[in-house]
């Protein structure tokens, strides 16, 4: 055991899931503070909160070696006013709630990580978007980043070292957007994407997990930090690589008023497929960071033998 006790903040989705099961061998106790009631599993506990409320929880913060905030509404939704009010409260309410608890405490957690969004950065073809000369974009997922980062920066925590960790598309067997593109692999529809000039900056899960060990290992990363792979690849590029990892030798492509017809009929919105997020994590690699699979070819064959 290298950890004493890490906190997962709306811990209960696909990547809190991910950091539970890296974390699980080597920290005493993992906390996820969660709206839904869950067994205890071993090492695992569950504490109830629901994101908006001082209570009990605020003890769990003590001496804690990380706290990884998750909350925030799947954006993968239709952006409705309604909806766009919740996925902005979502995200704002329960960083301002946790920063409130922080500031407070004698014993607060020793780094604080805000997972974030790579989206924040304009639609780029041009060039890539780094912490130093990104340039943020404009719309509504632009706007919902930067006032969760600011709901997170705002927030004086001077015994807690603080990152807004800009996550990538994270490929991983379950509950990702890895295997809805397998599936349109798997049924002759992996072609590209609108023209397939996109890019797409994407992560590794094991890569994600690992990243968040490294920075509270290093104290002299703080701040913004994009946690994408190396080598951002075109949208036509992954598509080919599913295919090929699969065995599948064509795939229909999917034009941009096909796309937009199909969002329409499942309730999402097109922008997670056709922006272009060209975005490389400059801060990670001149730390020293080395990323298990800084290919998408090494990432997709892992995943695909990967036995769940």
């Amino acid at each position: 055991m290298k950890y004493k006790k890490i906190v997962l903040a709306g811990g209960n989705g696909y990547l809190g899931s991910v950091l539970a099961a890296y974390y699980r061998p080597i920290t005493e106790e993992i906390i996820i503070l969660s709206r839904q009631n869950r067994a205890d599993e071993g090492n695992v506990k569950t504490v109830n909160w629901d994101g908006k409320t001082e209570g009990a929880w605020k003890n769990c913060l003590d001496t804690a070696d990380m706290l990884i905030n998750l909350c925030g509404k799947n954006v993968n939704c239709r952006y409705t006013k309604k909806n766009q009010e919740e996925i902005i409260s979502s995200r704002t309410v329960p960083t301002e709630l946790l920063g409130k608890a922080i500031a407070a405490m004698e014993n607060p957690p020793k780094i604080w990580i805000n997972i974030t969004s790579a989206t924040i950065y304009r639609h780029a073809e041009d060039r890539p978007q780094d912490e130093d000369t990104g340039e943020i974009g404009y719309g509504f997922s632009i706007n919902v980043c930067q006032k969760w980062e600011s709901s997170f920066f705002e927030i004086n925590t001077p015994n807690t070292r603080k990152v807004a960790l800009r996550m990538g598309i994270v490929l991983g067997k379950q509950e990702s957007v890895f295997p809805r593109l397998l599936n349109l692999v798997k049924c002759g529809l992996g072609g590209k994407q609108g023209d397939g000039q996109q890019y797409v900056s994407w992560i590794h899960e094991q890569d994600a997990a690992r990243s968040t060990e490294w920075i509270m290992q290093h104290q002299e990363l703080e701040g913004v930090i994009n946690c994408t792979a190396p080598e951002p690849v075109r949208n036509k590029v992954l598509m080919s690589t599913l295919r090929k990892a699969y065995g599948i030798p064509f795939g229909l492509p999917s034009p941009t008023w096909l796309l937009e017809l199909g969002a329409w009929l499942i309730a999402t919105e097109t922008e997670l497929i056709l922006k272009s997020r060209w975005v490389l994590p400059r801060h990670l690699l001149a730390s020293g960071f080395t990323f298990s699979f800084p290919k998408v070819e090494y990432a997709v064959k892992d995943i695909l033998s990967m036995r769940v």
